[in-house]
């Protein structure tokens, strides 16, 4: 059967779900005002530090009353900082639906050996949050990254609660509506949604977690990057931008373009209409085909920035080989790069849809997915 090529590419092939797509219209000349060669602590290294935090606040829409910190080690940083200094005061409960919610799991059952409940679903599935104490501290992910499926929405999450929410919300920040009045502690990195570079996590806290970093001293020792709080109160320098270590002032400038061209699309509410726009493509797309799918089960779960698809075509001989080809066809096309399933996730296509990616490019790459599944059906045989 004839399979022949499309005819339209994308414009920007890259898809990755992180590091990921820059902004529309990208170029190193954007770059030209950080400050380099010159100190973090400088009076211009700390204006562009707080630069950055002032305009996290603005865009994200974050309450005057939260703090805002850049620190070190991405996401990963963030999230780690707050398990470390917030835990063990209260009984924990973990949820985890994918890869790096069950990597936090083992961070506190295995390393901060707390006696936490744990709560888990397969991937494509999530967590009922009706079934969660929230008088315990509850850590989770906001969107699962590799899994694709995220939180639909805080109506779970009580406004009384006694415990703290711990929110790991890197592939969600920027492109979905995060309820700040449910969340205490919500991190996130700048690769994702806005495209920025690695290395460096933003870690947000209620008073609520303030108060808890105030009162309460973890049984373990803290690293020095860890610590945010100094004689029982809290370190407020680093929430103005006195960062913990050494900042790349790079970096920070890649940070405020990308905040800037977020103002310019209508900050939040832009940023949240080209994610689901993007990810709408995908799923008219995948539509009425009997041969992929959507990962999530329930629809009111799937993601519009990291969206993972399944192939449940019964031809495919063997699944993990079987998508691995597609990916593999689709970038030596020059089509779309680091398009695969997440290596922990069941075998399939993510395809990142995140706000800095364009409507056309997503629609310009689906034909293309078609192609390659039907070339490697061929290959089989």
């Amino acid at each position: 059967m004839a399979n022949p090529a499309p005819a339209t590419r994308p414009v920007n092939p890259r898809f990755s779900s992180g590091p990921c797509a820059k902004i529309p219209g990208y170029s190193l000349d954007m770059l030209a005002d950080a400050p380099l060669g010159r100190s973090h602590r400088a009076a211009v290294g700390k204006a562009k530090l707080k630069e950055a935090i002032d305009l996290t606040r603005e865009i994200l829409g974050v309450p005057a009353e939260y703090r805002i910190g850049i620190v070190p080690a991405s996401d990963t940083g963030a999230v780690e900082m707050a398990l470390w200094s917030l835990l063990g005061a209260r009984k924990t409960t973990m949820l985890a639906w994918e890869s790096f919610g069950s990597g936090w799991v083992t961070d506190v059952v295995k390393q901060l050996k707390l006696d936490a409940e744990v709560k888990e679903a397969a991937y494509g599935d999530i967590v009922d949050f009706k079934t969660v104490d929230f008088d315990t501290d509850v850590v989770f992910t906001w969107n699962g990254t590799t899994s694709g499926v995220r939180v639909a929405n805080g109506d779970d999450i009580p406004a009384d609660r006694a415990g703290l929410t711990i929110c790991d919300a890197t592939s969600a920040a920027f492109a979905m509506d995060l309820p700040w009045d449910k969340l205490d502690v919500v991190t996130f990195s700048w690769q994702k949604v806005l495209g920025g570079e690695g290395g460096h996590g933003v870690l947000i806290l209620s008073p609520r977690a303030v108060e808890r970093l105030e009162t309460y001293k973890p049984a373990w020792p803290l690293p020095k990057i860890f610590r945010m709080t100094k004689a029982g109160k809290l370190i407020e320098g680093i929430f103005v931008g006195e960062t913990i270590n050494t900042p790349s002032m790079l970096c920070v400038e890649d940070y405020l373009v990308a905040l800037k061209w977020a103002q310019t699309v209508g900050g939040l509410k832009g940023l949240i209409a080209r994610a689901e726009g993007n990810a709408q493509v995908v799923k008219d797309f995948i539509a009425g085909k009997d041969w992929i799918a959507n990962l999530a089960n329930n629809p009111a779960n799937a993601s519009c920035t990291s969206v993972c698809l399944k192939f449940t075509d019964s031809r495919i001989k063997d699944g993990a080989a079987f998508a691995k080809a597609v990916a593999k066809r689709l970038e030596k096309e020059g089509v779309a790069l680091d398009a695969g399933a997440y290596r922990d996730a069941p075998p399939g296509l993510r395809i990142w849809c995140g706000s800095t990616v364009e409507t056309a490019d997503v629609a310009a790459l689906m034909p293309w997915i078609e192609y390659a599944f039907n070339a490697e059906i061929a290959a089989q045989a």
